[in-house]
């Protein structure tokens, strides 16, 4: 069964950088379309970024030229390199196997990140 442990959330000041990481196990990680997806308060769980396994990327409007995604088959792991973070940034971040209808594993612990001065 698949199982993502996210990691790397944090406290920042507006303009402040996260670098966000997840394991990722139960599946063949070098064919799956990787995918952050994070949850503000009181807002739907929105989809930010995926990466498929050529590496061709794609990002919610707000988050371009802002955030990178990346992967590392050799070590089954995604990463979400977030800089000139917002207070809109703020929420749960989340990492998941993107399917053709969305999400396609459980959802793991996520981790926060909260952008605030």
């Amino acid at each position: 069964q698949a199982r993502f442990v996210e990691s790397g959330g944090g406290v920042v000041q507006p303009g402040g950088s996260l670098r966000l990481s997840c394991d990722v196990s139960g599946i063949i990680f070098s064919v799956a379309v990787m995918a952050w997806y994070r949850q503000a308060p009181g807002k739907e769980r929105e989809l930010v970024a995926s990466i498929s396994p050529g590496g061709r990327t794609n990002y919610l409007e707000p988050v371009k030229e802002r955030f990178s995604i990346s992967r590392d088959d050799a070590k089954n792991m995604a990463s979400l390199q977030m800089n000139m973070l917002k207070p809109e940034d703020t929420g749960v971040y989340f990492c998941n196997i993107q399917g053709g209808l969305g999400p396609m594993g459980p959802w793991g612990q996520g981790t926060q990140v909260t952008v605030s001065v």
